[in-house]
């Protein structure tokens, strides 16, 4: 129905159209003027780039790598000249020549990859993407008016995809830095890059959202700005030709731009590229747990007023956590007072603080809040996971239909705690996904000692209604809701 009342309307425009070189046969004709007019002036509202363009486009660089590879003096075997010389030549494939012991082989230097940036300092400093240099031997900076640099690598940052190179040169121009906190959603920007090596290519776009969550320290920009393979690490840039970002990222099926991509906002960039040019690396806050997200059931089931806060799935042994007290299966709630709503909340507020900062916690724990004081440690690898010993063959089964058996000495020394070892699974038990070899920490927020007080537990539950177990496998704790079985 609605096609049907389109197509009269499309009918009667083309009339007018034709109409309109009428005008004065035809006084219906000239009421078209006016419409044309309105289009012509909504195409010249349209916003005009050309001036930010030429203000930031000699700032923004073409970064070439390449890597050193020892040369021989033959064919590699997957070198396309062998297939050449054999169909087309008829000729024998070249061999090597001997090496002599005393000769040693020379390097060769191939391209790697390209990609861009931007001058942040009139005396050389350059930002860009840590993935657009990784693993090459050689960077080069090459500016619009064609002079290229060697450039040193200051440092990077895998975490937040940073990089800060430096090159030997004096009155450089350089962008302006904005403020990505004032970024709004739906505000035109402007990407300079070299995608497939095309040297300052220029996109457009709008922001599309802020703050997306694709990443555990940096929330990035989200815009519809066509970036592509080469734009990594070149500035997205505002209407006052303020850089906001850094462009590091495409959402792809196909490896090729689909209208959404990613920037690192500047604030966090700045930041860590200060800490890059300061010590050559960036020190983050270490807490040392691992969390997961909190469910509304679980929420229910221990008693919080409302959904809010990640639980501590494990502490790790020596950490700052475990020196302040901090449990498996703490609730945190806030972090130095900022409420902490998913897992990305509290990691990014403990890594922002430098090491041996002093802070304070506030966890859920056996249906009442408590603080927590603690000095952040400084972040490094987690530490792999042990594998558990055997288990003991003390077993009671029960309700819930789990069959459990009493910690073996070494198991107690591994979990610092309490608890029992999961020998079987049944019904409610099985239905949640527990599994043999896990560990049950508490029952309805009780701590767990052994086999026979865990029995004892669950023969006073009521079967009608949800329990909540605290599990712990593979050195991560997470509370699992078991449901009667109807």
């Amino acid at each position: 129905m609605k096609e049907n009342k389109l197509f009269p309307l499309k009918k009667t425009i083309v009339a007018f159209a034709v109409l309109s070189g009428l005008a004065g046969a035809f006084p219906l004709a000239s009421h078209l003027m006016p419409q044309t007019h309105a289009a012509s002036s909504a195409v010249a509202g349209l916003p005009d780039f050309t001036e930010l363009v030429d203000k930031v486009g000699p700032a923004v660089v073409n970064i070439r790598t390449t890597e050193k590879i020892q040369a021989g003096n033959g064919f590699a075997e997957e070198d396309p000249a062998l297939e050449f010389f054999r169909r087309f030549w008829g000729m024998p494939v070249p061999k090597a020549a001997p090496k002599k012991r005393s000769t040693p082989q020379h390097e060769e230097e191939i391209p790697r990859g390209v990609g861009s940036g931007f001058i942040v300092s009139a005396d050389g400093y350059v930002l860009t993407n840590a993935h657009v240099i990784e693993g090459a031997s050689e960077v080069y900076v090459k500016l619009t008016d064609k002079r290229e640099f060697k450039a040193k690598v200051v440092g990077r940052d895998a975490k937040t995809d940073v990089a800060v190179l430096k090159i030997e040169a004096k009155n450089l121009p350089k962008v302006n830095v904005g403020d990505s906190s004032k970024v709004r959603a739906g505000e035109w920007v402007i990407a300079i890059g070299s995608p497939f090596d095309l040297e300052n290519t220029v996109t457009a776009g709008i922001v599309s959202a802020k703050a997306r969550d694709t990443g555990d320290f940096v929330p990035l920009i989200q815009t519809d700005v066509a970036v592509n393979p080469g734009n990594s690490g070149g500035p997205l840039i505002n209407m006052r030709g303020e850089v906001i970002g850094i462009n590091s990222q495409i959402y792809s099926r196909s490896g090729g731009y689909m209208g959404i991509s990613f920037a690192i906002p500047i604030d966090e960039a700045i930041r860590v590229s200060e800490q890059i040019k300061a010590g050559g690396k960036v020190s983050r806050g270490r807490l040392g747990v691992r969390i997961a997200e909190l469910s509304k059931d679980i929420a229910e089931q221990i008693g919080l007023p409302k959904v809010q806060g990640v639980v501590i799935a494990q502490v790790e042994p020596g950490s700052p956590a475990e020196k302040a007290g901090l449990r498996d299966g703490d609730v945190v709630l806030k972090f130095n007072g900022q409420v902490i709503e998913k897992p990305v909340d509290l990691t990014r507020a403990v890594g922002a603080l430098k090491p041996d900062t002093k802070a304070n916690i506030s966890v859920w724990r056996n249906g009442a809040q408590r603080e927590v004081a603690l000095v952040i440690g400084e972040a490094e690898t987690d530490k792999t996971a042990q594998k558990a010993d055997k288990k003991s063959k003390k077993e009671i089964a029960n309700s819930l239909g789990l069959t459990v058996t009493d910690l073996s000495d070494a198991q107690k020394r591994d979990l610092q705690s309490g608890g029992v070892v999961v020998e079987a699974v049944d019904g409610a038990a099985a239905a949640a996904g527990i599994m043999p070899g896990d560990y049950i920490l508490s029952l309805n927020q009780l701590e767990v000692k052994d086999a026979k007080q865990f029995a004892a537990i669950v023969a006073k539950l009521d079967p009608k209604k949800a329990a909540v177990v605290l599990v712990r496998r593979d050195r991560v704790s997470q509370f699992v809701l078991l449901k009667p079985q109807q």
